[in-house]
């Protein structure tokens, strides 16, 4: 736990939500500004950033009403790794910067939602600490340094605190351009938990400039080598990426744009799912995030190509007016709704969502 002076949220308390939408606002009422902008924002004129959004309302679900189904069921699994939905935490930084708790109270609530959490390499605590945090199933996404030794000696301890699976990002070669981070003058007020970066003085692209600037198949092969765990690349836009990764021994692709916050004018994440999945072919999960909202993203998705989609930004503002309990709050709304997605679409199982069409 953080307990410096960096203030955030200290209430653990479940919320009354009626959508994921609208919680974006209720939470900049509590998260420092330059945090929120931090959170919140996306690269250049945050183009890719709403058409995240906007992309799904370029398909629709045809309701199959004589099914004779009901009582939709939203269990699955991942990698091995049972699921009370289709839905997870995929790793985001700095969860200090919303609440007390940071990554520890995210940890907790979704253990509680019964899903799985990836801990980020910019945790604001450690990823012991992240691990000690719930009995949940844990993921450790990498950002691989320039410094190699040390992101081998990551790894290690990542396996050895029984993290069950590395996400590589590779999408961060180069900082995006995040203008509210610059009009905000934002510079990190917490330390990290797995990084001494020394002299950046909280400053991002400082922070950034120790992560690898090139990526290649080869990241793939070092760290299956030092680890023995499945590896998820996320950060893939492109079928022939895909195709790369899998020959490169990846266990699974996770469709990503970092959620518009790297290279603005990129396709929204739904816009290219569906040719990733069919270069992917079911060789491997697909894993997709950037833009869920709604019950009806989530089932959009899947019925596109996804087998499990991460919900990231709504479960900070979670964490932010909840604690642990407010992370929870946000994963019990998202499954109302795509439960009764589910029962009005006539698809009773995920495996049933997989095989709708969209219009």
């Amino acid at each position: 736990m953080y307990t410096g002076g960096y203030k955030a949220g200290t209430e653990v308390k479940s919320l009354q939500l009626n959508d994921l939408i609208e919680i974006e606002q209720m939470a900049a009422q509590v998260i420092p500004k330059g945090g929120f902008g931090y959170i919140s924002g996306g690269a250049g004129d945050e183009w890719t950033l709403r058409a995240n959004r906007t992309s799904f309302d370029t398909r629709q679900i045809i309701p199959r009403v004589l099914t004779g189904k009901s009582m939709p069921d939203m269990h699955t699994t991942i990698l091995g790794v049972p699921l009370a939905s289709p839905i997870m935490v995929p790793p985001i930084g700095s969860h200090g910067l919303a609440h007390i708790t940071a990554e520890a109270g995210t940890a907790k609530g979704a253990a509680a939602a019964g899903t799985l959490m990836a801990c980020s390499t910019v945790s604001t605590l450690t990823l012991e600490q992240v691990a000690a945090a719930s009995t949940g199933p844990k993921w450790f996404q990498l950002y691989m340094l320039q410094d190699v030794g040390y992101s081998r000696e990551l790894l290690h301890r990542a396996k050895a605190a029984g993290y069950k699976a590395i996400v590589l990002t590779v999408d961060t070669t180069a900082t995006g351009n995040r203008e509210a981070d610059a009009r905000n003058n934002f510079k990190f007020p917490l330390q990290f938990g797995n990084l001494d970066i020394r002299g950046s003085g909280g400053d991002i692209h400082q922070l950034n400039s120790a992560f690898a600037m090139k990526m290649d198949p080869k990241i793939i092969e070092f760290i299956i080598k030092e680890t023995g765990l499945p590896v998820i690349v996320k950060g893939i836009e492109s079928p022939i990426d895909a195709k790369i990764a899998i020959a490169a021994g990846a266990s699974a692709i996770q469709v990503s744009n970092h959620g518009g916050r790297q290279l603005d004018g990129s396709p929204a994440t739904f816009t290219v799912l569906p040719a990733v999945a069919k270069a992917v072919n079911g060789r491997v999960p697909v894993i997709f995030d950037s833009g869920i909202r709604r019950g009806q993203d989530v089932f959009k998705a899947i019925a596109s190509g996804a087998d499990v989609v991460g919900l990231g930004r709504p479960v900070i503002y979670g964490l932010a007016l909840g604690g642990w309990m407010g992370v929870q709050s946000v994963f019990e709304q998202i499954n109302r709704e795509l439960s009764m997605v589910m029962q009005l679409a006539g698809a009773q199982t995920v495996e049933d969502i997989k095989h709708t069409q969209l219009a």
